[in-house]
């Protein structure tokens, strides 16, 4: 099986250049209507700044097998069903044949405030994934083999992202991998963590500067996190799925 990653490292940097092209685009007309929020929060999701990711991700599914595969993106289909609460709402699903192939979430943060931030993102996407495992565990998808669930997040290369971090824990130590480490590195052990508690079939994390929406360039944090392992194993596993429902 030859798995097709789609020319990935070239998509994802013009996916980049879009991201901060969007987002400069709301901030600006904020700016001309008057209403800017101090955060910047608005301006991050005001726009459909990570719509060129998606369009990377609807391709690679495509040209894996499964081109006649229901892919949703509107909101108004976007909504999967929860154990702990009714619904959950996506930022992409893929359906083929009645069964739930792929869900994805595509997240950014960008500053200048990273803690609360982190936090909240943090305890999102293990909600979120606990949720629908649980759910699939008691037939909300009906009897299917498990789906890919795929968390992509953007996060700016900035000072307050890359700087060393204190915690205070007054009763018992923190886990040691934390001491001291940036929020880039937190977000780094997030994604390892939740791949290897087996809450996301893969989880990445990329870093831009600003001045990446000139260039495209991103980083990545380690092995394990980075792009191509997300976008190979999603080209995986469709490529598996394509073949067990040809039958």
């Amino acid at each position: 099986m030859v798995l097709k990653l789609c020319n990935y490292e070239k998509k994802a940097a013009a996916a980049v250049k879009v991201f901060w092209d969007n987002r400069d685009s709301a901030r600006q007309r904020q700016l001309d209507s008057g209403k800017v929020d101090a955060g910047g929060r608005a301006s991050v999701t005001a726009g459909k700044n990570m719509d060129a990711f998606i369009d990377l991700i609807i391709e690679v599914v495509k040209a894996n097998g499964l081109a006649a595969a229901e892919v949703h993106q509107q909101r108004a289909a976007l909504t999967l069903p929860g154990y702990f609460r009714p619904t959950k709402l996506w930022d992409l699903l893929v359906i083929h044949k009645g069964q739930l192939v792929a869900a994805i979430e595509l997240k950014s943060q960008v500053g200048p405030s990273f803690g609360n931030n982190f936090n909240n993102r943090t305890e999102e996407a293990i909600g979120t994934a606990h949720d629908l495992w649980t759910a699939y565990r008691e037939g909300a998808f009906g009897k299917q083999p498990r789906p890919f669930v795929g968390w992509l997040m953007l996060v700016e290369d900035a000072e307050g992202s890359r700087n060393p971090v204190r915690d205070r824990s007054p009763h018992f130590p923190v886990f040691k991998a934390f001491e001291g480490a940036s929020y880039l590195k937190r977000y780094d052990l997030l994604c390892q963590r939740m791949m290897q508690e087996q809450l996301y079939s893969a989880a990445t994390v990329m870093t831009v500067t600003r001045e990446a929406g000139e260039t495209g360039a991103y980083g990545q944090q380690s092995d394990m996190t980075n792009l191509k392992n997300f976008i190979a194993s999603l080209a995986g596993h469709v490529a598996t799925e394509a073949a067990r429902l040809s039958r």
